[in-house]
């Protein structure tokens, strides 16, 4: 997995289009050449690749985090009373207000503003609602996270348009606090740091129900992690939401300061980082690195096949007329998520058995990436120095390529 993810950053790093965010100065002043990518499995399998522990500001990859701790203070229906869900079709900075002055969503800027202020408990200082939300985010990324100061002060410095729909909302009485206190804490929600690691890994909690693959720990129960991916879906990449969708085809969420978050529903959760951005803020070479991953590993969540619930259906040790012999006997669709748990138990296999055998007769299905990942890992088996016997009754995998990393196929095994 790292030499592909190696392989894609490899295949995007020329594209030099886009620019930074120069309206927030410390943002403009970044290295706009960092691009990193990494995966989140469910297990809390960690991959990357690039500038991974290149740290950023979560900017507005903050918002789905943020408005999941107000849902959990509110309730599904109190928090739709205050923000919608309905997409804009706006960029994320425009005054995006039903008549009742209701935001349109939370993942536009005057919906974000207010779901902060919603956050906390009626009344809360503006230090104790900030620090309610940072520990929430660190709850979502396993570990604490702090706040890049210069970022914050810049951004502080540059907020008028912040300000100007604060108080809009606060006109309507949609919340009480006072609008330049909400734009404080909502500026430092956003200059909270992160890598591209701990994006994965926040992504793949939303994609596990609310639980964090690294601590066990259920951040958020399952329907306030199901409501954030759905307004992900239709909102989190604003006024290009419909492409991101048909072409990626995962809920996501970008930033200004570079980084891009998706999460697959018990599949992954994934995250880039490239700073020059489009003209709706978002990362030029993060989309293109999401639409490859989408692409070539069967990411898109109107074609992602069910997960097996055990890639393995057996383990054991048989006896075949050489010898003794170590059998994985596989199960269900192959692909990516379920392939990749594969790959880690053929590391496992002992090194005292020459013969490795690979059963694929009770195997439904097999998709591109699945194929390219298995072919690989019976690679290196032999590498290692193992004889590989490969069953595939139902040709699961083209005859000329698995001849080329087995030592022999067959249809049904010769047991002793």
């Amino acid at each position: 997995m790292p030499e592909y993810l190696d392989e894609v950053l490899r295949q995007c790093a020329d594209d030099d289009e886009g620019a930074l965010a120069d309206y927030i100065p410390e943002l403009a002043a970044v290295d706009p050449d960092r691009l990193a990518v990494a995966l989140c499995m469910p297990d809390g399998q960690l991959y990357g690749a690039g500038d991974v522990d290149a740290l950023f500001t979560i900017q507005s990859i903050s918002k789905p985090f943020v408005y999941a701790l107000a849902l959990m203070r509110h309730g599904l229906d109190g928090m739709e009373r205050f923000v919608g869900v309905e997409p804009s079709g706006d960029p994320f900075n425009e005054i995006s207000l039903e008549a009742s002055g209701r935001p349109r969503n939370p993942m536009v800027n005057i919906g974000a503003i207010t779901t902060h202020a919603l956050a906390g408990e009626e009344g809360a200082a503006k230090e104790d609602l900030f620090e309610e939300i940072r520990r929430g985010l660190g709850r979502f990324a396993g570990r604490e996270l702090a706040v890049d100061e210069r970022v914050f002060e810049s951004e502080r410095a540059t907020a008028h348009r912040n300000l100007a729909l604060a108080h809009l909302v606060r006109s309507y009485d949609v919340f009480s606090a006072d609008p330049r206190d909400v734009v404080w804490g909502y500026t430092r929600q956003c200059a909270v740091q992160v890598d591209v690691r701990d994006l994965a890994v926040m992504a793949m909690t939303l994609a596990s129900g609310g639980t964090n693959p690294l601590t066990g720990d259920q951040v958020v129960p399952r329907w306030v992690a199901r409501q954030v991916l759905s307004v992900m879906s239709t909102c989190g990449m604003y006024d290009v939401a419909g492409d991101w969708m048909t072409d990626v085809g995962m809920p996501a969420k970008s930033g200004v300061g570079g980084g891009i978050m998706a999460a697959l529903p018990g599949f992954v959760g994934a995250a880039t980082l490239s700073p020059r951005l489009d003209r709706t803020g978002t990362s030029v070479r993060g989309v293109r690195i999401f639409e490859k991953l989408s692409r070539e590993m069967g990411m898109h969540m109107m074609e992602t096949p069910a997960t097996a619930t055990q890639v393995l259906r057996r383990t054991d040790e048989v006896s075949l007329a050489g010898g003794a012999a170590h059998r994985l006997q596989l199960q269900g669709p192959l692909h990516f998520g379920s392939t990749e748990r594969l790959l880690r138990r053929m590391q496992e296999v002992p090194t005292d058995r020459e013969v490795v055998v690979v059963d694929l007769g009770h195997v439904t299905s097999v998709n591109d990436v699945a194929r390219r990942m298995l072919l690989e890992g019976l690679r290196r088996l032999g590498a290692d120095g193992h004889e590989v016997v490969l069953v595939d009754p139902n040709s699961a995998l083209p005859g000329r390529h698995a001849e080329d990393v087995a030592a022999s196929v067959v249809d049904e095994l010769p047991l002793r």
